[in-house]
């Protein structure tokens, strides 16, 4: 593990684990980068360097007041990147880290990057007449106070008890490392907030590289159709839907979600 410091001064933590070709994970909304242990495992077993990244205010990274905005994480994301010198990585997003990749990629394009792979996040989450696959209820007529108290239970997709049941295999693997896992730091609601606003998909659009979009059958979040409406069109574009699965899609069916990935990785 290590830390890399952002342009303006933050500390962001980083786990760096194997050797071989790198693959950058980046989680969610909340999420710290030990999220992402079952994949971490899967990964190194099959040759990859792994680099787990805690956002700002995420995990064991620094908390500040300052630069609670998608932009921003993006340029993090691009620190890091360029302080471990990865130049051929493949980016792993889940959630609100799948929107951190595409912040990234709008401001510095694919450079050294082989490919993309988001975790059940949809491009645009604000539903609208062209786009019906963003998050359950929010549109225009909520759009400014829809997030105004955090994440809104919604009602939809993998019962509860389901997805605690993922959850406490995720903790059981982890032992005292579940610790790192915390509630939404307050300075994150901007963040969120600019996150809900974001429309990504004429960047996916534009994406020079393979971009592979993973969704939950059973998102709690918004319709899993969102993960080929994403790419159609997209000449190096895939779709995967994960049966019996949550937005967690990670957590909630690793075996699958790693069998899709891997073969994601050795298509490239």
């Amino acid at each position: 593990m290590g830390t890399v410091m952002t342009s303006d001064h933050v500390a962001l933590h980083v786990d760096d684990e194997g050797s071989g070709p790198a693959v950058v994970l980046v989680a969610g909304f909340g999420a710290p980068s030990t999220s992402w242990v079952f994949q971490v495992d899967a990964l190194t077993a099959a040759g990859y360097r792994t680099v787990c990244v805690d956002r700002r205010s995420h995990g064991q990274s620094e908390s500040p007041a300052f630069g609670q905005r998608m932009a921003r994480h993006g340029k993090d994301l691009h620190d890091v990147l360029v302080a471990l010198d990865l130049r051929d990585a493949v980016l792993v997003g889940g959630s609100m880290g799948a929107s951190t990749i595409w912040a990234h990629t709008d401001l510095f394009g694919t450079d050294g990057v082989r490919g993309i792979v988001s975790v059940d996040q949809t491009p645009r989450m604000l539903n609208g007449p062209d786009w019906p696959h963003g998050y359950y209820g929010f549109d225009d007529t909520n759009a400014g106070t829809f997030f105004a108290d955090g994440v809104p239970p919604t009602g939809r997709g993998l019962p509860m008890e389901r997805a605690a049941a993922s959850m406490g295999r995720l903790a059981e693997r982890l032992g005292p490392q579940a610790t790192a896992f915390r509630a939404p730091a307050p300075e994150t609601v901007p963040l969120l907030r600019d996150h809900a606003q974001q429309d990504w998909r004429d960047v996916v659009a534009r994406t020079e590289v393979p971009v592979l979009m993973t969704a939950g059958r059973e998102s709690q979040l918004w319709p899993c159709e969102h993960a080929a409406a994403a790419v159609h069109g997209h000449p190096q574009g895939r779709a995967v839907v994960l049966e019996d699965c949550g937005h967690a899609a990670n957590i909630d069916r690793p075996d699958e979600f790693n069998a899709a990935m891997v073969e994601f990785l050795a298509d490239l």
